[in-house]
């Protein structure tokens, strides 16, 4: 039984000082004597106290809420920026040998990064290309972090902040292109009624009995109406010719 026990305290014993655990979302660095002798997968791993160490890297998905950015945009407006980067460890020596600390890197990166591509930009570019302007920060982001074993995965634009009498300024500026194009319109659609009234002109005049038959429609539409009065509308050549009538009957 002493046997057993003391079998069983040197394996608790090695277990604790020469076995390392890595679990399915982290890789493990591997260094020997202070040199990069590999990469260690998922499972239990022994790591000799003196000679050898071990760092873990968790390759999962991170987000990096890069905090606000107070820009100049191309036509000097100032604007207050923020965004959030997702990013992925593609190769965990290179995260560890290429940069002292890659989480605090990407964020500083990030944040030059938005910077200069958001400066050169307008104001108009930037609050009606939202996403294609993110796109292109991602691209140059994930260009400058290929050399550290870092995918960026997506960049995504939270807020654009401007100062308070620019949001009035555009804010009327909306208003007086939305009253410029009812103006427009509507003069569109009368200039369009005009062209109609001066067809429907010509071709009523153009045709024999036409005005006849359109007068006769106009009396029978306002008989369809409740109320006490009536309009009769009578051709000017027929009350020329009652006229003309009533003149030789008076000379008889």
């Amino acid at each position: 039984m002493e046997n057993l026990g003391f079998i069983f305290v040197v394996v608790v014993l090695f277990f604790v000082f020469f076995v390392r655990q890595i679990n399915q979302y982290q890789r493990g660095v591997m260094f020997t004597l202070g040199k990069f002798t590999g990469i260690k997968n998922p499972g239990w791993r022994i790591v000799v106290p003196i000679f050898q160490s071990m760092q873990k890297v968790d390759i999962r998905t991170k987000a990096v809420d890069v905090p606000d950015q107070e820009v100049i945009t191309r036509d000097n407006i100032p604007v207050s920026i923020n965004a959030v980067v997702y990013y992925k460890i593609t190769e965990a020596d290179r995260a560890i040998l290429e940069v002292e600390n890659f989480y605090y890197a990407i964020s500083q990166i990030a944040q030059t990064t938005m910077r200069n591509s958001v400066g050169e930009k307008t104001l108009d570019e930037l609050l009606q290309k939202r996403a294609e302007i993110a796109e292109k920060i991602k691209t140059e982001l994930d260009a400058k972090t290929d050399r550290w074993g870092i995918d960026v995965e997506a960049l995504e634009l939270k807020d654009v902040i401007i100062p308070e009498n620019l949001k009035r300024t555009i804010s009327k500026e909306a208003e007086a292109e939305r009253e410029k194009r009812a103006v427009i319109i509507k003069a569109e659609g009368d200039k369009l009624a005009a062209d109609n009234l001066s067809l429907a002109a010509r071709k009523l005049n153009e045709t024999p009995g036409a005005m006849h038959l359109r007068t006769l429609q106009a009396i029978n539409d306002l008989s369809s109406d409740q109320s006490n009065t009536t309009i009769w509308m009578i051709p000017t050549d027929i009350l020329q010719a009652i006229q003309g009538y009533a003149n030789i009957v008076s000379k008889k």
